[in-house]
């Protein structure tokens, strides 16, 4: 059965399976829109993070420590689709995973994670009760049930579940994250532990986990930063090594904002490399450092690595490399890795943080992209393409309904103005088709003249007003343009002779659907000529693809090193049973799990670096 289908059995699932969040369609648009501005004004006058200063501190213990290497599981980005949501909580449930490898030959076993990392925004389109219980809680409560009564209880059938939250999850004011992760709840067998928005948890002899909350890209709270320089700072030891769970991916977007990576930098240089010591004006070192950063928000996955020094010997995936990893796959729409630099410096040279610190480091991207840069490129032009089932039009509905009744009223202001009306009916239109062309040609005229001129002025201050409102008028333009096409063919049609009200009713429709197509693709034109920016995502988000999804398995091992295994699934689950055991009934795949893949080898990380 469909999606659809499950829904039916809502009740016994214990939750309604979602469909895919339609993020072009206006009503979401302007949903998530006033929750986005409420949130940014309410969060600015009340930090939820300082009010958690009285809540429990410490560091975070596991549910159950297991022996020997600790296995870890890195999601991000769920809670949205439920085939996508639900297919990869299925195969992070799995007590062992058999994954393909890149090149070929047997395949990995990969058991399941004793700690469960959701690296941020678990829920969309934004947090609420009835959100968290039908997009994340009910599936990942469905695809590791709690075990029987009489089952014992360790690492492998009660793993730990710790998450930090994205802006997603802040656009109630952190309200209902809080009661779902830092109230000691289970999510089927996972187990939530922390009590803060923020842990630290000591992994392994030499490596801790931080995870950060940076809520809406705001500076480190004062309360954080004195529970992770009083937890973890005073404990750090040469030699120590840090893996840091971020909101977003920073280190990627200091290519085009120099500032980007400021947060995470202050917080390597105050709470893992530098020690405050009391009756001491300099910090002294602690002689550990951050050697993975690990972020969502981005929906794909991309590597880069710290390049070695000069003059450092080194051989192909030098585990001495510092890594930042970026995997939004765990269950939003498929993202793009189209403009992600070839290197970045950290901090960059324009940075406000190089007054306060050394020289930045540099990292290249390394290893495959998903999807990949080229794919990348043929994904989001199919947002433009009428012919395709990604076209924008047909992957949001209420985007065609809303570009309908746009044009109905520009055709009609247009008609107006340009004196094709024939006098005493408002829905006939008088002359020849020629004159109406003529006219509409005269004002297309004006419409490109003046957008051109509105690009070159914005071409000579690209910085500048002028610029950021070549998107609205580019959209404007388009969609006049959309107007006239329509009220020239609408000219053009032989409509009968009958009464206004009856004529009517045949010229409005047609206006209607004629000006939904063309005003649709007008506006998915408009995606289309956008290379950054807020606009430009729309490309990929428009459609809703919910395919090509995935985590990061991680093991520190008994040795010291820390090994990645970045995992994706090509396709995901559409076709699903209902299976009862023990009185509950839970969601199955109906062919099996699907087909998973390694896609790059394990990259490994030492614990200590370059000298």
């Amino acid at each position: 059965m469909r999606r659809r289908d499950l829904a039916a059995h809502g009740t016994e699932l214990g939750f309604v399976p979602s469909a895919q969040v339609r993020w072009l369609d206006p009503p979401e648009l302007a949903r998530t829109a006033l929750k986005v501005a409420l949130a940014s004004v309410f969060t600015a006058y009340g930090d939820r993070r300082e009010v958690q200063a009285a809540l429990p501190g410490g560091l975070v213990e596991p549910a159950h420590r297991p022996t020997g290497d600790v296995w870890l599981d890195f999601v991000a980005d769920l809670g949205d689709g439920f085939d996508a949501t639900y297919t990869v909580a299925t195969l992070l449930a799995q007590p062992e995973l058999e994954v393909a490898r890149p090149g070929g030959g047997p395949d990995l076993a990969l058991p399941r994670g004793h700690v469960l990392v959701m690296g941020g925004d678990e829920v969309y389109p934004a947090a609420s009760a009835r959100g968290y219980e039908h997009r994340t809680l009910g599936p990942y409560g469905a695809a590791l049930p709690a075990p029987p009564p009489g089952t014992p209880l360790d690492a492998t059938t009660e793993p730990t579940l710790l998450a930090i939250p994205g802006n997603h999850d802040w656009y109630d004011g952190l309200t209902a994250w809080l009661r779902v992760f830092t109230c000691g709840a289970s999510v089927g067998a996972w187990r939530t532990v922390q009590r803060r928005s923020y842990f630290a948890v000591r992994l392994a002899p030499g490596w801790w986990l931080l995870g950060l909350d940076s809520q809406l890209d705001e500076y480190v709270d004062g309360p954080q930063l004195d529970y992770f320089r009083t937890h973890v700072t005073a404990h750090l030891r040469p030699g120590d090594a840090v893996v840091v769970c971020a909101a977003e991916p920073a280190w990627a977007k200091a290519g085009s904002d120099p500032d980007a990576f400021n947060q995470l930098h202050f917080v390597e240089r105050e709470v893992v490399r530098h020690r405050r010591v009391p009756g001491r004006r300099e910090p002294e070192e602690t002689g550990a450092r951050v050697r993975l950063w690990i972020s969502g928000d981005s929906h794909h996955y991309s590597r880069y690595a710290e390049r070695p020094p000069a003059g450092t010997a080194t051989t192909p995936g030098d585990a001495r490399a510092v890594q930042a990893v970026t995997c939004g796959l765990g269950g939003a729409y498929l993202g793009d890795t189209l403009h992600l630099p070839a290197a970045v410096e950290l901090p960059p040279a324009a940075s406000r943080m190089r007054t306060k610190a050394s020289p930045g480091t540099w990292f290249d991207r390394a290893g495959p992209t998903y999807p990949p840069q080229d794919e990348s490129r043929r994904l989001r032009r199919r947002v433009a393409n009428p012919a395709s089932r990604w076209w924008a039009g047909r992957r949001n509905p209420g985007l065609l309904a809303t570009a309908g009744v746009v044009q109905l009223v520009l055709v009609g202001c247009l008609a107006g103005v340009l004196g094709v009306l024939r006098g005493g009916s408002p829905t006939l239109l008088r002359g020849p088709a020629g004159a109406a062309t003529e006219a509409a040609l005269g004002v297309l005229a004006w419409v490109v003249g003046l957008l051109v001129l509105h690009l070159a002025v914005a071409s000579a201050s690209p910085r500048g007003r002028v610029a950021r409102l070549v998107p609205a008028t580019t959209g404007v333009g388009l969609q006049l343009v959309a107007a006239l096409l329509v009220l020239v063919a609408t000219v053009a049609v032989p409509w009968p002779s009958w009464s206004p009200a009856l004529t009517a009713a045949l010229v409005v429709p047609f206006v209607l659907v004629l000006g939904a197509l063309l005003g649709t693709q007008a506006f998915a034109l408009l995606l289309l000529s956008r290379r950054d920016g807020v606009v430009a995502g729309w490309q990929m988000s428009g459609q809703a693809v919910g395919d090509g999804k995935g985590f990061v398995r991680m093991c520190v091992r008994a040795d010291g090193t820390l090994e990645l295994y970045p995992v994706v699934v090509d396709t995901v689950c559409r076709a699903w049973d209902v299976e009862h055991r023990a009185g509950r009934a839970r969601p199955v795949p109906a062919a099996g799990l699907p087909a998973v893949r390694l896609l790059e080898e394990p990259v490994v990380v030492a614990r200590e670096g370059f000298a």
